[in-house]
């Protein structure tokens, strides 16, 4: 089969070779209980994140850079993967969190037939989706954790190579905001959507744009607001990716969450920037 599951669609035949995302078939950096998501989602015992190796999007800024370039990682089988949903599950895990899964879609939609987990399934994504195969992963899903990086293509364009970013990535979080809310009265997230946002250093004036197109969602969709950037990744030729984010930058965005009215929001904590928040990589 050659693949087309993210927008980049570059027709390899992932049994054979790699694709553009930098893998062939499953490989895991890490899986383990991760206390650092939104409160809904660690919630008490943690979230079962299963850490995919390879990336469909390659931000130069990549807080995963040695996973997203499939520098580090483990080989599985689809069974293995469907092994590792359970052993987290088995763990105690309150959901079982796919971190970039896209490129994944059919491996996991194999594994959930094998394994299908009675906690909430989490598609933790960086947007730049296509609905057709957000269709697929539908039938997995309960919870949507879309990352919106840039509405700006100029932005999009200097910092993943990806001009057409916002043409793919607003589409498919509307797609993925229609997933009904069903928030425990404990604060567990059941089923829903929370669409994250981080802020970058000199871009504050895009995450305002983005704030305005989380105003348009449904109500019941929640807005995580990330502080945590910490520069790192391929940034030598970035000088303005060297520095966190500024008071003055996060305000900026701060009020525009104020001045369009957004009510289920989580706000990140600034002491939350350093690399003490990226986990050890130890496939």
């Amino acid at each position: 089969m050659n693949c087309t599951q993210c927008p980049v669609s570059c027709g390899a035949d992932r049994t054979l070779s790699k694709g553009y995302c930098g893998v062939s078939g499953v490989k895991l950096a890490k899986y383990y209980l991760h206390p650092f998501e939104e409160p809904p989602i660690s919630f008490k015992n943690g979230s079962g994140c299963v850490f995919f190796c390879g990336c469909s999007l390659k931000c130069v800024f990549c807080q995963n850079y040695e996973v997203s370039r499939a520098v580090r990682g483990k080989d599985f089988t689809v069974k293995q993967l469907a092994e590792v949903f359970k052993r987290l599950e088995d763990m105690g895990a309150d959901n079982i969190n796919l971190v970039n899964p896209t490129h994944y879609v059919a491996h996991i939609a194999e594994a959930m037939s094998i394994y299908k987990p009675s906690v909430p399934v989490v598609y933790n994504t960086h947007g730049y989706e296509k609905v057709p195969t957000l269709e697929i992963a539908d039938t997995f899903t309960d919870i949507y954790l879309p990352d919106l990086k840039f509405i700006d293509k100029t932005l999009s364009k200097r910092y993943t190579g990806r001009e057409d970013y916002a043409e793919y990535a607003l589409p498919a979080i509307k797609f993925m905001a229609k997933k009904p809310l069903d928030m425990r009265g404990d604060g567990k997230m059941l089923s829903g959507c929370i669409v994250r946002h981080l802020i970058l250093p000199l871009a504050a004036y895009d995450s305002v744009e983005i704030v305005k197109f989380v105003s348009t969602l449904p109500e019941g969709v929640y807005f995580s607001l990330m502080s945590q950037y910490t520069p790192f990744g391929d940034i030598k030729d970035f000088k303005e990716l060297q520095r966190p984010i500024t008071r003055r930058e996060y305000n900026k965005v701060l009020a525009a969450v104020e001045e369009y009215g957004l009510k289920n929001v989580f706000l990140q904590d600034e002491s939350s920037s350093g690399k003490d928040y990226i986990p050890n990589w130890d496939f």
